[in-house]
């Protein structure tokens, strides 16, 4: 049995133990069904290169008859909590989780994950460097890249156009908030920047922290204080909620990553500031109002260019509490759903602009990949370009660029989140939401302890 935390995300446990009253009648039906075929039960956000995988699965039970995949698919925040919860308490629900660059070193120091060594069929070397890393614990990986992704900045050519605004080739975050002044319609529907704002250390947090990183701040000093009162903190976070209160749509803290999706692929937003994976969806006319009309440039930088970015990868990892022969079967499906034939499977189904990215050299190199991607070279760009080990202007004790590789940082995030948020809403300034960050950041440090 693993070794369990000590804290665990509040409320959590009884909503998890509800869906797995549903989830065990699932299995059980599906035992039924199939009495011969062994059942993967596989955690997974609900972003749409998650969807695709979940249609494309019959595929891979004709090939492995004995293999059935029941899925379980959750919003980002709850898969998060109810995946974390899962493995701290060997709670033996799930065979494969989906998690992230954040998890996978932490969770595999604490022997809470299996190592995945895939066969020379696989092609580790092919898989892009600092994915790889991202996903490794000295020198082994512990979770396999379904898709990567970098922070880029996507806009509305046309609408530009019409402005008489020409896009600088590396935009810094003042002339962004000059153009979402000059964009800004809602009489027509058309706000001047949308940015993902719903509370949470995956998701508003990721764009603050990278602002914050590129006005020259940080989390924590050398010395492991927290910095938020710092002027960076103070010129980011006030030119975030200004930007969201001014020229971003209605209720913003209620939009994450696909709230703002759907916003963008209907017209609704002139700039939008998020993950590069986005690009394909919304420069697809099956899928997009606005395919044709959209732009690409770097994420903006302000004081420094260090850290502007992100660094993220949704990967597939296997427990350490599943037994061998559940295993065997988990690490066949998910070197099948990350391999460079799942990519061309994609591809013949939905085309080469919706396939994985963010994963493998060989996607970037194939030219049709490249006809079908205006973004391809921005996005490799970026994700080459991030450094987690050194991704802020003054020194960090920290590993990470929109995230702090320590055990703390998801309590910290949410609830630094959550201030903003509310300076977001109008109910705090942006002085007292920092504060009351401070303050709230240096007190999970001291229940924590040393980080080092």
């Amino acid at each position: 049995m693993r070794n369990r935390r000590p804290s665990l995300p509040r409320g959590s446990r009884k909503g998890l133990r509800a869906r797995w009253i549903v989830g065990a009648a699932l299995c059980l039906s599906a035992s039924w069904a199939h009495a011969r075929a062994r059942n993967l039960v596989i955690a997974t956000v609900e972003n749409a290169q998650m969807l695709q995988m979940q249609q494309l699965t019959p595929v891979f039970e004709k090939a492995h008859p004995d293999i059935r995949v029941i899925w379980v698919t959750l919003p980002e925040g709850t898969l998060r909590r109810d995946v974390a919860t899962d493995i701290t308490t060997a709670g033996e629900q799930f065979d494969i989780v989906t998690i992230g660059l954040y998890e996978t070193p932490l969770w595999a120091r604490h022997g809470w994950l299996r190592p995945i060594r895939p066969d020379a069929s696989y092609d580790t070397a092919d898989l892009l460097a600092p994915i790889r890393a991202g996903l490794s614990y000295r020198g082994v990986m512990y979770a396999v890249p379904f898709y990567g992704e970098s922070s880029i900045l996507m806009y509305r050519t046309d609408l530009l156009r019409q402005a008489g605004l020409r896009m600088p080739a590396q935009p810094t975050w003042s002339q962004v908030a000059d153009f979402a002044a000059r964009l800004n319609d809602p009489r027509q529907g058309v706000y001047g920047i949308c940015l993902r704002a719903k509370p949470g250390w995956g998701e508003n947090m990721s764009l603050v922290t990278t602002m914050v990183n590129a006005f020259g701040g940080q989390w924590f000093d050398m010395q492991w204080q927290p910095q938020l009162l710092g002027g960076p903190w103070r010129q980011a976070v006030g030119l975030y909620v200004d930007l969201l209160r001014k020229y971003g749509p209605p209720d913003p803290t209620t939009r994450n990553y696909n709230g703002n999706l759907r916003l963008f692929e209907q017209g609704h937003c002139a700039m939008w500031v998020d993950a590069s994976v986005a690009a394909g969806s919304i420069s697809d006319p099956r899928l997009s109002k606005v395919a044709g009309e959209v732009g690409y440039a770097p994420a903006p930088v302000e004081v420094t260019a260090k850290g502007s970015h992100w660094l993220w990868a949704w990967a597939l990892a296997i427990p350490s509490d599943v037994g061998a022969g559940q295993a065997a079967a988990a690490r066949t499906f998910v070197e099948w759903a990350t391999s460079r034939a799942y990519v061309r499977l994609v591809a013949q189904r939905f085309g080469w602009g919706l396939v994985p990215s963010g994963t493998r050299k060989s996607t970037y190199e194939n030219p049709r990949f490249q006809a079908a991607a205006p973004w391809a070279r921005r996005e490799l760009q970026a994700i080459e370009s991030a450094d987690p080990r050194d991704a802020t202007l003054p020194a960090s004790p920290y590993t990470g660029v929109q995230i702090v590789e320590i055990p703390e940082f998801p309590r910290i995030g949410d609830l630094v989140g959550r201030q903003i948020g509310l300076a977001v809403r109008g109910r705090i300034s942006v002085a007292q939401a920092l504060a009351a960050a401070q303050a709230a950041t240096q007190r999970e440090m001291l229940l924590g302890g040393d980080p080092d």
